[in-house]
């Protein structure tokens, strides 16, 4: 099997991945790129990164925080060559529900220099700290996530941003989602929390979700090496049940429960739903017809 190739897609900062850090996933074709600053909108943003997909005939799409919506956007379109989904800290409508975060967001357009450097973004990294954040891979601090933002953020970016996710609401769409699809969780989130994680893996059926202990909204950063390890494991699940991750046929305790149920017709929006937990990942199951299978896309 050829593999497809992955999109990894930028988080809210708008910076490319740092490749080179995702160990587990040397053996995958990968690619990255940076967001605009100028575009304020979640479709067009799908836009832009299906254009930098032209000509791959197979490719999934790894989002990271407000990339995972940007990949979520594009799924929900179902384009062709589309193999597999995976978010991180994401969610299908914006989170944010502190009247000090709501604050902040509305009166971020109105200030920028100083104010935005010191305030706003010290602001922002506060809130994406994590008390597990120290002990990580490569430690990290909200001092560290500031530094980040005042690099690759400019103002207009962060406020355009802001206005994309204020106006996206994906959860009507969920059950367009129609390939393997994996929730990575962060054990403490203090921005996204934990209800946004449910509210994704109640909508894609089929979905599932692995939480990460003792890391945070910035593990990608924090914990790279155990961040790529989930889901290079979760590709060779999803898109090679037959192997394992030495090349070796193998069954998955995942797979025996994945695929009969995509086969038995476990994949569109319909009437009941399963919430089933495999080796502590948790799987979301919903049935398109009570009784009678359903032919689904599981290339």
């Amino acid at each position: 099997m050829i593999r497809p190739t992955l999109l990894m897609i930028p988080c809210f900062a708008g910076a490319p991945w740092q490749l080179n850090q995702l160990s587990a996933l040397r053996d995958w074709p990968l690619r990255t790129l940076r967001l605009p600053d100028e575009l304020n909108d979640l479709e067009r943003l799908a836009d832009l990164v299906l254009r930098e997909l032209q000509g791959l005939q197979a490719f999934a799409l790894v989002g990271d925080s407000f990339g995972a919506v940007v990949a979520l956007a594009i799924a929900i379109r179902r384009p062709p060559g589309l193999k597999a989904l995976v978010m991180s800290g994401g969610f299908a409508q914006s989170p944010i529900t502190s009247p000090l975060l709501k604050l902040l967001a509305r009166l971020a357009p109105l200030f920028a220099g100083p104010f935005y450097r010191g305030l706003t973004l010290r602001m922002h990294a506060f809130n994406l700290r994590s008390r597990f954040d120290a002990e990580g891979e490569i430690p990290w601090s909200a001092a560290r996530t500031r530094e980040f933002f005042v690099r690759e953020t400019s103002h207009r970016a962060y406020v355009n941003r802001i206005r994309a996710v204020r106006h996206a609401d994906y959860r009507q769409a969920l059950g367009r989602v129609d390939v393997p699809t994996l929730i990575l969780t962060p054990e403490d989130d203090r921005l996204i929390g934990k209800q946004a994680a449910q509210v994704l893996l109640q909508g894609i059926a089929g979905s599932s979700e692995r939480v990460l202990p003792r890391t945070g909204h910035m593990f990608r950063f924090s914990h790279p090496g155990a961040y790529s390890a989930a889901v290079a494991e979760f590709l060779h699940t999803a898109l090679e049940p037959g192997q394992r991750l030495d090349g070796r046929p193998a069954s998955s305790p995942l797979a025996d429960v994945i695929l009969p149920l995509r086969q038995q017709g476990w994949s569109a929006p319909g009437v009941s739903q399963a919430v089933l937990s495999v080796g502590g990942t948790r799987i979301s199951a919903r049935p398109a017809h009570r009784g009678r299978p359903l032919q689904t896309n599981t290339a």
